[in-house]
């Protein structure tokens, strides 16, 4: 326990000394502890042991990602966004189930092994965008504010949205629901995670940020104390929507707007300490992604998986966000770079280990294909970001 332990935080300092020179090259945070997690693992050095399971996985990157969401939201601007709403809401409206569907279409013709249930549920695992993997581009300050913020908005809620989605086709896939009972089925998932993740995230945050004024006038805040208001109060969002049978990613997301409203004299110096904590708790996410999941997939890999990966990132995305955009997205190198940056990551994984408890015939197949798939974009996005942020201020108009 120790020596990995002290593994993990030997190559976290050393990483986070050059991590500078890293943000402006081509290769990016996730690449590198994808690879160092790699050769760390069971495959390679053995250095980081083999008894982590699905759920510890699931449980870490669900925490990441509600800290990373509550804390890109506190970061957005609200009066860019307010002046382009369109474009996240036309990508979330129109892009997102046409991602779905094209994927379905596609895998359709590339996996005739699966049925078209479980492949509905594949298309709808990679149709949610991983907010971590693109804070690269959402935060880079060469990128026009409306782009940044329009993917911010859509990577932030997608997840959110996809997930009583996926819950439908997993339900149709297992046969544990019957096929006239679909809708009534659809509108509960929606209304529950979509409707209790809205109200405890806007209702907690507003508590919280109400409190946090009160306290600070009073002079009860430490400083020491006052880092670990934004953790305890994005967990807070995540956790109680969750209980409560709501999307935590939607409570997390939509609580970090309210409260980078409410609190926006403030809130960068509050926010600071739990960036931190996300970026390295994202970071150890994809190496443990790299110990433990890569390198037990890679002799799984099949060609149709490779192919399928491809086209999600590309034409399975590109081709409904550019579509769904029509003249709010700007002119069409603004499109592309909308349609482009889109990458798949944490959300994915723990679908997929949501998926795996359902038993379900084409499930292996499934998760290496997402595996894949998660593999390649961050790989693909991890080198286009900077080149790509540099093209688009230079073109969006």
């Amino acid at each position: 326990m120790y020596i990995e332990l002290a593994i993990l935080a030997v190559f976290t300092l050393c990483y986070s000394l050059v991590e500078g020179r890293f943000e402006r090259s081509m290769i990016s945070g996730p690449m590198v502890f994808v690879l160092v997690g790699f050769v760390l693992g069971p495959l390679v050095l053995n250095w980081l042991g083999t008894d982590l399971d699905g759920i510890g996985l699931r449980v870490f990157a669900d925490i990441t990602l509600a800290i990373v969401l509550f804390c890109d939201a506190s970061n957005s601007n609200l009066s860019v966004l307010r002046k382009h709403i369109s474009i996240p809401t036309r990508m979330l409206m129109y892009g997102l189930p046409g991602a779905i569907f094209l994927g379905v279409v596609v895998g359709f013709v590339l996996f005739p092994n699966l049925g078209i249930f479980e492949i509905a549920a594949l298309a709808t695992m990679l149709a949610a965008t991983d907010a971590a993997l693109g804070k690269a581009v959402v935060s880079s300050p060469i990128v026009p504010a409306r782009l940044r913020e329009g993917l911010n908005i859509e990577s932030g809620l997608n997840d959110g949205i996809c997930v009583p989605i996926l819950f439908v086709f997993l339900a149709l896939a297992a046969g544990t629901v019957a096929e006239g009972d679909v809708s009534e089925l659809a509108i509960h998932f929606l209304v529950e995670e979509l409707g209790i993740g809205l109200v405890v995230g806007l209702t907690t945050s507003f508590m919280g940020a109400s409190l946090i004024k009160l306290c600070h006038k009073k002079g009860w805040i430490t400083d020491v104390w006052s880092q670990n208001i934004v953790l305890s109060l994005a967990l807070s969002c995540f956790a109680i929507s969750q209980e409560l049978g709501g999307s935590g990613y939607i409570a997390a997301f939509t609580g970090g707007l309210l409260f980078g409203h409410l609190c926006k004299e403030t809130k960068h110096k509050l926010l600071l300490p739990t960036e931190g904590m996300g970026e390295i708790m994202a970071l150890l996410t994809w190496l443990l992604f790299g110990a433990f999941v890569i390198g037990n997939a890679f002799h799984e890999f099949t060609w149709t998986m490779l192919i399928y990966a491809l086209l999600s990132l590309t034409i399975v995305r590109m081709l409904p966000i550019f579509l769904s955009l029509c003249r709010a997205g700007g002119n069409i190198p603004s499109k592309i770079f909308l349609g482009w940056f889109g990458p798949r990551g944490l959300a994915s994984i723990v679908f997929v280990i949501i998926m795996l408890d359902k038993d379900l015939p084409g499930g292996n197949f499934m998760a290496m294909t997402v595996i894949c798939t998660v593999f390649i974009s961050l790989i693909l996005h991890g080198m286009t970001a900077q080149p790509f942020a540099k093209w688009i201020s230079k073109r969006a108009d």
